[in-house]
């Protein structure tokens, strides 16, 4: 049933240079020379259109870094709203968490190295840190529930356990380069193998 309401027309900007190759381009910037370091001028002159050509798209550089951010975190968010209602243990549940949050990094890579590298500066990097703290109490509270199972060893604080995981995850902004043929299992696999050897509680 429809609501009566006609959609709106898809405003339409310069033949190949929709919002989405702009925001590809605006983040290789960012990424490159910093937020603070890059202006719209500098865009424009990257794209080779006009500072009003990005406006039509976007009203502002910070509506760019928001939708940057946003592709990060809400790609680790569907994540975790996968993870969060499947049965079994929570050490299971972490591992898939974990699995999933290498994908998206390998997925989006430019918008998770980004988000990375903020540093609150504004009220869009604000925000973007208070739901990166949320998805890392997620993450803390599945090692908390693993230890009480049994399942993860005792002997660290599970919020420690959580940033050195979660540390390796992050890590791959720094070594990882796309390539054909490249495998985001095998890298998954690795990680897991890595870090849930070591986290599990030895049974006797």
């Amino acid at each position: 049933m429809t609501s009566g309401r006609t959609a709106a027309p898809a405003r339409r900007g310069r033949p190949g240079y929709d919002l989405e190759s702009l925001l590809q381009v605006a983040v290789k910037l960012f990424n490159e020379r910093g937020y603070d370091g890059t202006s719209m001028e500098d865009l424009s002159r990257k794209l080779g259109i006009t500072k009003s050509a990005i406006y039509h798209h976007v009203p502002s550089k910070e509506e760019l870094l928001r939708l940057a951010l946003d592709r990060a975190l809400d790609g680790l968010f569907e994540v975790a709203r996968e993870v969060e209602p499947t049965p079994g243990p929570a050490i299971d549940r972490l591992e898939r968490l974990v699995r999933g949050s290498v994908a998206v990094l390998i997925d989006r890579l430019p918008f998770v190295t980004l988000l990375l590298r903020v540093r609150g500066n504004t009220k869009v990097e604000r925000r973007a840190l208070a739901r990166r703290r949320e998805f890392d109490r997620l993450v803390s509270d599945l090692v908390v529930l693993a230890e009480a199972e049994g399942d993860v060893r005792p002997d660290v604080d599970p919020a420690l356990t959580s940033r050195l995981l979660f540390g390796m995850v992050n890590s791959l902004i720094e070594w990882y380069r796309p390539r054909r043929g490249s495998d985001t299992t095998e890298i998954a696999d690795a990680v897991c193998k890595i870090a849930f050897d070591g986290l599990r509680q030895v049974r006797t």
